[in-house]
């Protein structure tokens, strides 16, 4: 019965961990506010500060970490040793920078608070090591690990990473004597910790380069879904804990052990079987979090922490910006990197206990920065949601670019995605002489590479549609994938360019109702004819024989051309009674959706 009770209890604290992440993430989701901060609240919520339903968020945060490193060992996975080779400079020079730049300013803040150089260097050094596992979660949320912004702060993360070492070592150096324990071997002992450090790291890339990829292969032949899943967690879990026992990051460790598998062929294979135990660790992590913040210590040194607090991450984020200034970001781009990196982070905590442990810091001081790194670490959704909505917008780099200059081309083709290189085949096969414009300085540089010449421009724009030659032009293709942005092209084209015939992607039957009346010599609604010849293809799947198949595709065009003719010509009755008279009769083949609808 003890074991039991016991088990229900565990359970009991399982499904309220549960049940509070439910609840939170998507009402702050909701509400805008993001899934960091739901965890967060809800954290605080069910901790020893709020319905004290849990009373050790140590507990939870220790096992929860190992959701930061699955995240780093996924980051890993997309980064092969060349692109991070490419980043070496970022890694190291951007990052040792900041990282410089940030703790001298922020110990001259612990000194103008009145504390002690050793206190105000090691506060200022876990303040300055950001946290991994926020701004990550906060990239991802919004599509930018990828981007060259989002590499860059990850390069910087990395090396933080790197860095509690050393800081580690420092500390212990530092210490008082009678706390260090200082001997005349310490000095040995701390060549022998760098010296297993060493060993650990080559031990790790050892296995990497010629254990991993054969046993994955065989452990593949044996087709177990579930051994493959257990051999993932065992490579992710492993490589933290070889660096764990190294005295280095575990999150380190599991970052290096993606990198090397990174061109493994069972690379997509280890991201699916981690990414679902990712989550869940990493939304623990942060509920750990939300549980650490001790509301009657804030309460009792409120004026100091609220102090602290906003003047921290203050002087970090106007140094990281300034920093980021200097490296030749630009002003957007330096202001998102220094709202998104001015908290502290999870190794703080590490620091901290480290420091505390050798008597460098006492225990109200560590009390209180822990209250710092906390509510700066949940501040921080908060911030990048104001910069998100009252920041300037980044500008996408122009470098590489060239706009049109008085082009002469036969046809304008708008818009160079895959739609318009598809249509843009057939313009290039009859030899004739084509001018391409998109508005995305990416897709430019990018079709360079393929041997296209694509200048940048805003079609919407009179004088980029003059520049580009619309006024010479034969035809104009405008293949864009925004309806309203189409829509204006047209009505410009038309007037400036009543000569050219205008060929034009339309959204839907509404969009293709309006580029009609605005028009168009031709549209074509952007998934009608993938849509036509799915549908011929399942009725030849179906039994039915080619002949019968066209002659179905035939009614259904000339169906669908009516329709539109009368909703051009504003007879929206007529065309509804078209559906009514298709529902008379059922062995007609189907009438086309209503107006609002789309193919989407």
């Amino acid at each position: 019965m003890a074991v039991e009770a016991a088990t229900a209890t565990e359970l009991v604290k399982v499904v309220t961990l549960l049940g509070a992440a439910v609840v939170a993430v998507p009402l702050f989701k909701r509400l805008g506010l993001g899934a960091v901060l739901g965890y967060l609240a809800a954290g605080l919520a069910i901790g020893p500060f709020g319905l004290r339903l849990f009373t050790d968020p140590q507990a939870i945060l220790h096992t929860a970490e190992l959701g930061v490193v699955m995240f780093l060992f996924l980051i890993g996975l997309e980064m092969r040793p060349s692109h991070l080779w490419n980043l070496r400079r970022a890694i190291f020079g951007l990052g040792s920078l900041q990282v410089v730049a940030c703790g001298l300013l922020l110990t001259g803040v612990g000194l103008a608070f009145g504390f002690s150089l050793a206190v105000s260097f090691v506060s200022a050094m876990g303040f300055v090591l950001t946290s991994t596992a926020i701004v990550m979660q906060l990239l991802g949320e919004r599509g930018d690990i990828a981007t060259p912004r989002g590499q860059r702060i990850t390069a910087i993360l990395l090396f933080e990473d790197l860095l509690i070492v050393p800081l580690l070592a420092l500390v212990a150096f530092i210490a008082p004597p009678d706390a260090s324990g200082a001997t005349p071997a310490t000095a040995g002992a701390r060549w022998l910790g760098a010296a297993v450090a060493a060993g650990a790291l080559a031990a790790l890339v050892a296995a990497g380069l010629w254990l991993l990829n054969p046993m994955f292969r065989l452990l593949a032949r044996a087709k177990a879904r579930e051994v493959m899943t257990a051999a993932a967690l065992l490579v992710v879990l492993g490589a933290a804990l070889l660096m764990q026992l190294g005295g280095l990051s575990m999150a380190l460790g599991a970052f290096l052990a993606g990198v090397l598998l990174s061109e493994s062929s069972f690379r997509h294979q280890l991201e699916a079987d981690i990414e679902p135990f990712r989550g869940l660790l990493l939304g623990l992590f942060f509920l750990g979090v939300g549980m650490s913040l001790d509301l009657a210590q804030v309460a009792r040194n409120a004026p100091l922490i609220v102090a602290g607090v906003l003047t921290m991450m203050a002087v970090k984020a106007l140094c990281i910006y300034f920093v980021a200034r200097l490296a030749r970001s630009s002003h957007a781009d330096a202001l998102d990197r220094a709202v998104l990196m001015a908290q502290g982070g999870e190794f703080a905590f590490v620091l901290f206990a480290a420091a505390l442990a050798a008597r460098v810091i006492d225990p109200g001081v560590n009390a209180n920065m822990t209250a710092i790194v906390v509510l700066s670490m949940a501040l921080t959704p908060l911030a990048v949601l104001a910069l998100k909505r009252w920041g300037p917008r980044a500008q996408a780099s122009l470098e590489g670019t060239e706009a049109p200059r008085d082009e002469r081309g036969s046809v304008l083709l708008i818009g160079f995605g895959r739609f318009g290189q598809v249509a843009s085949q057939h313009v290039l096969a009859q030899g004739l002489e084509i001018t391409i414009i998109d508005n995305d300085p990416q897709v430019t540089r990018d079709a360079t590479e393929f041997g296209f010449k694509v200048f940048y421009g805003d079609g919407t724009r009179a004088d980029v549609l003059h520049a580009a030659g619309a006024h010479h032009a034969r035809a104009i293709l405008v293949c864009i994938d925004d309806k309203d942005a189409t829509t204006r092209i047209v009505e410009h084209a038309k007037r400036a360019c009543p000569h050219a015939r205008m060929l034009v992607r339309a959204y839907d039957r509404r969009h293709a109702v309006e580029l009609l009346k605005a028009g168009t010599d031709f549209q074509i609604r952007e998934t009608f004819e993938s849509g036509m010849a799915l549908g011929r293809a399942a009725s030849l799947a179906l039994g039915a024989t080619p002949d019968e198949a066209d002659a179905i595709t035939a009614e259904i065009r000339r169906r669908d051309t009516e329709r539109l003719a009368l909703e051009v010509n504003g007879d929206l009755f007529a065309g509804r009674a078209l559906i009514l008279g298709n529902a008379k009769n059922p062995a007609a083949p189907p009438a086309p959706p209503s107006p609002d609808s789309s193919e989407k």
